[in-house]
């Protein structure tokens, strides 16, 4: 039997598939003779299906054919019309959890075929004890891959490097085939397995290891963490589609940690702790309360915002709430408003997550306070046509109802679930819609005015903002809107000081081309940013790690202040009730017939090597790119609308005052400085002529690396004398400002919004 085992045969066919079928079907009995020789077989078939999969058809056509319910009776063994028997199956789940990754895929390919087939005896079987202790153990397995997960994102964090990376996105793959392999199970059919999925899920993961890492002190015995335990989450809601399973973990976002807890050995942080916990049922006395810090939430007062700060907290005064009101929901906004990028980001995908969730009752998500205003306003028309509202003012009022008036019998059944069957106490729920938007629209509206967070996650937070409030200025706060509008005023000056940066020449086609994503993104079905990259969070660049290459941190802090400008640009476009454009209104170039450019021959196509110019206010001056090789060229600093550079020429001897551009560097960031010894000497810096990095980087790349490609250059001219010297820093400064002031020109349309 080895001899043939290992017979030259083509690997990739049908003889192949049936020679180790066949093969497989003479071994009664696995033990440490055949081991390796039945690891190896199935590994092989798996591989087959997998080439099938991709390139042959009646591969699955050989198989599909085996096992339907004429021919599952084949495989078992029965006794009173049940089934005492399925060696097939039994042997095959054996192999789960197996080391080898094709044998896992092997045998989740055979159980799916079993699972399929809808056979009510067979499936019988396999939810009967101790078969079923097979989705159990499913459940286990994926619940170790997450903690080595979180393992992976924590030493990923202390030390980004590419292998920590790639190790990271293969056990990702790994767990996001581990739920397609759930969803597929459940898909089948097949009575309870799917509650039993579900039970196992929340009672084995979600309860004691996901929920309490999000509020859990670093020293706790916990081994997966809160950014992994938001990641899951996303993945989980995405991919298993269970309506108890997406309800109840709604559901549970009402409870505090202490509550939920109940049942896990975490250690409790010392947030709920203390001598404020002795009012549980006590209600907030404001609309706009929103989480800040951990243990406390912060209510609006006074309805007012400082405009001198990006991130203006002066208008909010503390108030200490019980700590059973403290949920997990509102653990997520303290995330938003207060947590890192990466707790912030994950935060935001689990609501975004939620609000797309279709298994999602529309109760769950007015509790939550997510409910789309659209479903809102089709809510209330629908509860005014069938006698429930208190007259027509009230159709479209965001005002409108009591603490309770979203929440249905969905939402008490659910609780009553988390009661009865897991064991949380229903203490301290607080169940008011009208509240818990408010929560959510300032925890967004404070995101978007923060300073310290990736321009990646500010524009999911428009997305999610886009979602909740789809109409005009009047479906926000006063405050809201002060906020937002303090932040765009201070975009708005840091863009303008863009426009005398060293990047000057390219803000226009950044902007353009900015504003097409930026619009894509908030008016797309779904976030931008995938649940991976919550793991994997944006690397912001510090200055001392690349003091060498000033150009690029200046381009990347353009590119930053772009795309901050133009999400708060065209959300407040949003909220006016205006119409997005295509494109963003941008004047056309004007080049005076005055100008330098006019009197050298450019015109609005640019210049690159090779162009033949007029050597007007051209300067004679040496200079050497390689040691020992002096050249003689002609300068020139020369500007066309926005674009400029610094030229060097060489005469055309046969045709006066006319000469090819040799070299030719971008004018913006030269920063030209005559030498303190040698006053001849003219030290111009070079900056490189394109962005690298003018789309969104990818997370889990640190930007330092591609810091390396971007090092600016340094020229230094000889001139014939101190007076021709002076006269080419004096072209250079000339042009700079005409190239800034065409700048700030062209933008202005969009800079002049009217607020």
């Amino acid at each position: 039997m080895w001899f043939s085992f290992w017979r030259s045969r083509d690997r990739f066919s049908l003889d192949e598939l049936r020679y180790l079928t066949n093969q497989l079907q003479k071994v009664q009995i696995v033990n440490e003779v055949n081991k390796d020789f039945v690891i190896e077989a199935l590994r092989s078939i798996a591989e087959l299906l997998t080439y099938g999969d991709q390139h042959d058809p009646s591969f699955f056509e050989a198989i599909s054919g085996k096992l339907n319910k004429n021919t599952i009776s084949l495989l078992v063994k029965t006794q009173d019309e049940e089934v005492v028997s399925f060696p097939l199956y039994v042997e095959a789940i054996r192999f789960a959890f197996h080391e080898e990754s094709m044998v896992r895929t092997a045998v989740r390919s055979l159980t799916l075929t079993v699972y399929h087939v809808g056979d009510d005896f067979v499936n019988k079987f396999i939810t009967s004890a101790p078969h079923s202790d097979y989705f159990t153990n499913l459940v286990s397995f994926f619940r170790e891959q997450c903690i080595n997960l979180s393992k992976l994102v924590s030493e990923y964090l202390e030390n980004p490097c590419s292998e920590s990376v790639y190790a990271i996105l293969a056990t990702v793959d790994e767990i996001e085939d581990n739920l397609y392999y759930f969803s597929d199970v459940i898909s089948a059919g097949i009575p309870f397995v799917g509650s039993l999925i579900t039970d196992n899920i929340l009672q084995l993961l979600i309860l004691p290891s996901l929920f309490p890492a999000l509020q859990i002190d670093t020293d706790s015995s916990l081994k997966i963490g809160a950014v992994t335990s938001l990641y899951l989450l996303c993945c989980i809601l995405r991919t298993v589609k269970i309506k108890d399973l997406a309800n109840t973990i709604a559901a549970a976002l009402l409870y505090p940690l202490e509550s939920l807890a109940a049942n896990s050995e975490a250690k409790i942080n010392g947030y709920f702790s203390g001598t404020n916990c002795a009012n549980e049922k006590e209600e907030p006395y404001s609309d706009s309360v929103t989480p800040v810090n951990l243990g406390h939430l912060r209510v609006d007062i006074s309805g007012e915002a400082s405009s001198s700060h990006v991130h203006p907290e002066g208008i909010m005064a503390e108030r200490s709430f019980p700590c059973s009101y403290f949920s997990l929901r509102e653990t997520l906004l303290s995330y938003i408003t207060d947590g890192d990028d990466a707790r912030a980001l994950g935060s935001l995908n689990v609501l975004a997550t939620l609000l797309q969730t279709k298994e999602l009752d529309e109760s769950m998500l007015d509790v939550l306070g997510i409910l789309p205003q659209r479903k809102q306003h089709k809510k209330h028309l629908l509860q005014s046509l069938v006698g429930e509202g208190s007259g027509e003012e009230q159709l479209f009022s965001f005002e409108s109802g009591s603490p309770r008036d979203s929440v249905s019998t969905e939402l008490d059944g659910y609780l009553k679930k988390l009661k009865e069957q897991y064991g949380v106490s229903i203490v301290g729920v607080g169940a008011s819609p009208r509240i818990h938007r408010n929560q959510v629209l300032d925890a967004l509206v404070k995101l978007l005015c923060r300073s310290n967070i990736s321009t990646e996650i500010l524009w999911d937070a428009g997305w999610l903002l886009r979602q909740l409030l789809p109409y005009s200025e009047a479906e926000f706060k006063t405050h809201h809107l002060k906020l937002l509008k303090d932040s765009y005023r201070n975009c708005r000056n840091a863009l303008l000081q863009e426009t005398k940066g060293i990047w000057v020449d390219l803000l226009k086609t950044v902007l353009c081309d900015q504003w097409k994503k930026c619009k894509r993104a908030i008016e797309a079905s779904s976030p931008q940013t995938e649940p991976k990259s919550i793991l994997l969070p944006f690397h912001k660049l510090n200055s001392e790690d690349i003091s060498a290459e000033l150009s690029f941190a200046a381009g990347e802090r353009m590119c930053e202040s772009v795309k901050v400008f133009l999400l708060l640009h065209q959300l407040q476009i949003f909220s006016l009730g205006r119409t997005l454009p295509e494109q963003p209104p941008i004047h056309p170039i004007d080049i005076p017939e005055t100008s330098r450019a006019k009197a050298v021959g450019l015109d609005v196509s640019g210049l690159k090597p090779g162009t033949e110019i007029k050597l007007v206010h051209a300067l004679p001056c040496r200079i050497s790119f390689e040691r020992g090789k002096e050249r003689h060229f002609h300068f020139l600093a020369v500007s066309v609308g926005t674009l400029g550079w610094v030229v060097l020429a060489e005469e055309l001897p046969l045709k006066q005052i006319y000469g090819i551009v040799r070299v030719a560097a971008p004018l913006a960031g030269t920063n030209p400085r005559i030498d303190d010894k040698h006053p001849r000497w003219l030290h111009l810096r070079i900056r490189p002529s394109t962005l690298p990095f003018s789309d969104s980087s990818k997370p889990g790349t640190p930007r330092e690396m591609r810091a390396k490609s971007l090092v600016d250059g340094r020229w230094t001219l000889a001139f014939r004398d101190d007076e021709s010297c002076k006269a080419a820093l004096s072209m250079i400064l000339e042009e700079i400002d005409l190239q800034s002031t065409e700048a700030e020109r062209r933008l202005r349309p969009v800079l002049d919004l009217e607020l």
